[in-house]
């Protein structure tokens, strides 16, 4: 499959379906229809990371109008593109929309709210998920299609072998990919760790009510099972030690009590941020597995930068190890990973990396007016990967010669 976004504004300019722009539809049923051609099954995502100023300048998804803003959006896609799509992706990374975007402020809206406003955001990504899903079922299943959302997690490694640690790390990856996952892969509410945490956290700061927000009885029932399956975008680990400060200011930031840093052994890349750990991504399909019933699983990110242009052999190192890894965890522990798509076709916007970041298996010239593009040895073992499906002893795929 192959894997693409639809922009919001393309198709509705100002958010609201009185705005539909026939050629925006027209754009994407090309695109959909060239993929069929081709025998490539299309999975979509509905929202990654572009609202349209018009809704923005309303509050963005800090308004609870953006649930039905968003239901809205996603019924004008099921109905003009929903016959030939298989596979649906509400939201792409919902943790980078809440916590850069709303929290921090570092991505786009460019909103600093720390202490509530990702938390805020994130409810209404989860209710707007929620309701998308339910419109789906009750009105566009006849198009035998399915849906999910993607999170993006790092497995979370204990610095040590302490209880304290151990249970700091699975914390973590409460904090982070059970923030959203568990209302809808679990019981329909947030983590228990994260209603107890932040209730405590925010009562000691004086406030009249935990920082975060609350689902109605009513919301968790609509909350569990509100999924066909999983996406998951993954780079890289952690190693994370426990750092209980009950005094905390008001952050998400400190919310977990935790303390960050990743091992000196694990090789770097061009991003700061992405070191290689091939072993955490088999680690977090087992989290998935034993936390939430083993349900279905589609890697929709995972890749490295490489500064070497098309000689970009330490990419192909990645995608032969992280891949290995996948495949034990389907073949040895019994994962339901239903696909895998690397991150990413071609070099492109690494948002605030700009065109410096490249992650593309097809290198882009950015310096020629068509922007032309041309393979890289990646994209010949990707290839290659595509047509083996896994590894076999002779294959060329354990080769370096590209």
């Amino acid at each position: 499959h192959y894997r693409f976004s639809i922009a919001w504004s393309r198709v509705l300019p100002d958010g609201t379906p009185g705005s539909l722009n026939m050629k925006g539809v027209a754009y994407y049923n090309d695109l959909i229809n060239a993929l069929l051609a081709a025998n490539i099954q299309p999975m979509v995502t509905l929202y990654h990371w572009d609202l349209p100023q018009a809704l923005q300048d309303r509050g963005g998804f800090l308004n609870d109008d953006v649930v039905g803003w968003f239901d809205d959006y996603a019924k004008v896609c099921f109905e003009k593109f929903g016959d030939r799509v298989p596979l649906w992706v509400t939201f792409n990374e919902a943790f980078v929309v809440s916590w850069l975007g709303y929290g921090v402020g570092v991505f786009a809206p460019g909103h600093y709210d720390p202490a509530e406003g990702g938390y805020k955001v994130a409810h209404n990504i989860i209710r707007s998920h929620v309701k998308a899903y339910h419109t789906y079922q009750d009105n566009f299943k006849h198009f035998n299609g399915k849906i999910g959302i993607t999170l993006d997690i790092e497995w979370k490694e204990p610095f040590t072998q302490s209880r304290e640690d151990a249970q700091a790390a699975d914390r973590a990856v409460m904090f982070k990919l059970g923030w959203f996952g568990n209302a809808i892969y679990g019981d329909g509410d947030y983590p228990q760790v994260m209603k107890q945490r932040i209730g405590q956290k925010s009562a000691a700061q004086g406030l009249p009510r935990s920082r975060l927000p609350a689902f109605t009885e009513e919301e968790k029932r609509l909350n569990k099972g509100a999924y066909d399956f999983l996406g998951m975008n993954h780079y890289t680990s952690h190693i994370i030690r426990d750092a209980p400060d009950p005094n905390s200011s008001p952050s998400y930031d400190f919310d977990p009590d935790v303390v960050t840093t990743t091992d000196p052994c694990w090789e770097g890349t061009e991003a700061d941020w992405l070191k290689l750990n091939p072993w955490g991504l088999r680690y977090i399909l087992n989290w998935v597995k034993d936390r939430w019933g083993n349900p279905p699983v589609y890697i929709t990110e995972n890749g490295r930068p490489d500064k070497n242009g098309k000689d970009d052999i330490n990419r192909i190192w990645y995608f032969r190890n992280y891949t290995n890894e996948v495949l034990k965890a389907i073949k040895y522990d019994g994962c339901n990973v239903k696909g895998y798509t690397a991150w990413s076709l071609m070099d492109n916007f690494e948002w605030l990396a700009g065109f410096i970041s490249h992650f593309g298996i097809y290198q882009v010239d950015y310096n020629d007016p068509n922007r032309s593009r041309s393979p890289k040895k990646s994209a010949n073992f990707y290839k290659q990967l595509i047509r083996e499906n896994g590894y076999s002893k002779n294959s060329q795929l354990m080769s370096n010669n590209w």
